[in-house]
């Protein structure tokens, strides 16, 4: 492996996939549903560039190719599961996420089944933008915890006066988050069949007689 700075931004974003339960463990809240919102903020925002970059600069590689979708996969699969249990199990937030798990799992299935015809199912457009939703998603939803944490024990943000179309800072990013994380499970439901789609001449009994 070369290190070039895509490849180091690709590392980077996969050690700090297990920094978000640790944030939790080892920071007070909301500090650390801040420090979550600000981690895939930056991930997100590496994850699109350390892929221009390589294109850029002719840097592309087999392990960038290759690590890039486990870390996007590790960063959402363990905050997902982060989120969930702070968000109180809310059946809004388990319905979506329970479907980019399963798409997930199904889609690495496919690809080990693959083995060297995996090449069928590379990272098309419409999957690295189902990361970035995801990612924005979850960020969003981290900004509704911390707020909410927040908002128990001090007044509210904004004096005395709710907001029109909400409750409260935390309500209205609570909203916002789900919207983007079922707009995210959507993308990632659809990119889940364009896959199983383009695998389903391989897993025919047919195939190769």
């Amino acid at each position: 492996m070369r290190w070039t700075l895509p490849n180091i931004l690709t590392v980077l974003r996969l050690a700090a996939a297990p920094l978000v339960p640790l944030m939790f463990l080892f920071l007070s809240r909301p500090f650390a549903d801040f420090a979550a919102l600000v981690l895939f903020l930056v991930a997100a925002i590496t994850d699109w560039f350390d892929g221009y970059l390589a294109r850029l600069w002719g840097q592309e590689s087999r392990f960038g190719a290759a690590m890039d979708p486990i870390a996007d996969k590790a960063m959402v699969i363990i905050a997902v599961v982060v989120i969930t249990g702070y968000s109180g199990m809310n059946p809004w937030l388990i319905l979506p996420s329970t479907i980019i798990l399963f798409r997930e799992v199904f889609v690495a299935g496919l690809r080990e089944y693959l083995g060297s015809d995996a090449k069928l199912l590379k990272v098309t457009k419409l999957a690295k933008w189902k990361t970035t939703a995801q990612m924005v998603a979850i960020a969003v939803l981290f900004l509704g915890t911390g707020l909410n944490y927040y908002e128990v024990g001090h007044p509210p943000l904004v004096g005395e006066t709710s907001l029109p179309w909400s409750d409260s800072w935390s309500d209205l990013a609570t909203q916002l988050g789900l919207a983007l994380i079922w707009i995210a499970a959507l993308l990632t439901a659809i990119t889940g069949w364009d896959y199983f789609d383009k695998a389903r001449p391989y897993l025919s009994d047919h195939h190769g007689r």
